[in-house]
């Protein structure tokens, strides 16, 4: 063999060497938005993207949290003329808004006052036999509000936006989306069980969702998982009432608040996790599940292509049982 023919035989060896060494998997997790998040993602850099990530959430955070007075969310909900709506806020509005009609106002994030009053909001929590709940519902209603110009037109001042049943999901498509534009295509983004996927994980298989058995525990000490779902590509968001709630003389209070009635719901459906393209679709129909109960939450997934869900709910023996959606089925690991 000459020279020549050496060398490239030797460049060739290094090149295909160096295609097969596949980019590393990086693994951060941490505290945001009140909650604790876990993101896996394959990526070449050596430092991977957890600043650049937690910069974005920061940003994102600044828009939609009514924990921070200075928030673009906080400032619309005070009345103030000078606010500049964001589009983080404004694509929240709007997707809030096809959501409530889809869901026939079971979804509605002028529930604030609502949530509020029965002590699972931002403020001004009441004790549950002093709640005005038809006063409180004159200021509750998606209709009341619109987009105009940059700006929240109200019909009544006193209305007010709570983004906490969107906005978890929402920041989880941020992180998924800044991960896909640096041409990261395996990945999981999690943040406080909201989570989105896409390819493969670092076991070289689909990603695995566990989705929990609804037991009461505020600790989330004693989680105990119901199945688990093999996913490659989407996103997943499970709301429940087994979680954030209160007991008073004897009678449980759920956080999840039905925005036509004004009262927490009360029926057998337990459990509602939601497989959607995105998880700010997945999270928001996870939440109007747990308002409209069994019968009506299967009736628009079936008429939704782009909805799966895993329902778990009590039959009429008081037994747990679930619901699944066909093409969700083979997700499903014996």
């Amino acid at each position: 063999m000459n020279k020549l023919k050496y060398i490239s035989l030797f460049l060739l060896i290094i090149v295909v060497g160096a295609c097969k060494q596949e980019a590393k998997y990086h693994f951060n997790e941490g505290k945001v938005f009140g909650t604790f998040y876990h993101m896996v993602y394959q990526y070449p850099n050596e430092d991977g993207l957890q600043a650049e990530i937690l910069e974005k959430l920061k940003e994102f955070d600044f828009s939609l949290s009514t924990y921070n007075p200075e928030s673009v969310i906080s400032r619309v909900n005070e009345n103030d003329s000078t606010v500049v709506l964001d589009d983080y806020f404004t694509t929240c509005f709007e997707t809030s808004e096809q959501i409530a009609k889809a869901t026939d106002g079971a979804f509605d994030w002028t529930v604030a006052p609502l949530v509020n009053a029965w002590g699972f909001g931002f403020k001004n929590k009441l004790e549950p036999e002093e709640i005005p709940v038809d006063s409180l519902l004159q200021v509750v209603g998606y209709q009341k509000v619109r987009l105009e110009a940059g700006k929240v037109i109200k019909e009544d001042p006193r209305i007010m936006f709570d983004a906490s049943a969107i906005a978890k999901g929402y920041g989880v498509d941020i992180v998924a989306d800044f991960l896909e534009s640096k041409g990261i295509t395996n990945y999981m983004v999690e943040i406080g069980g909201e989570i989105r996927v896409k390819g493969i994980s670092n076991k070289e298989r689909a990603w695995r969702v566990g989705i929990d058995k609804p037991i009461d525990d505020p600790t989330s000490l004693t989680r105990q998982i119901q199945d688990v779902l093999e996913l490659k590509n989407g996103a997943m968001a499970t709301s429940g009432n087994y979680r954030q709630f209160y007991v008073k003389d004897g009678k449980k209070y759920a956080h999840t608040i039905d925005p036509r009635l004004g009262y927490p719901v009360q029926h057998s459906l337990l459990s509602a996790s939601v497989v959607a393209p995105t998880c700010m679709k997945a999270d928001a129909y996870a939440t109007a599940f747990m308002v409209l109960g069994l019968e009506k939450s299967v009736e628009i997934v079936q008429n939704d292509p782009e909805l799966e869900a895993y329902f778990i709910y009590t039959d009429e023996n008081g037994s747990l049982a679930t619901y699944t959606t066909e093409n969700l089925k083979g997700n499903i690991l014996e």
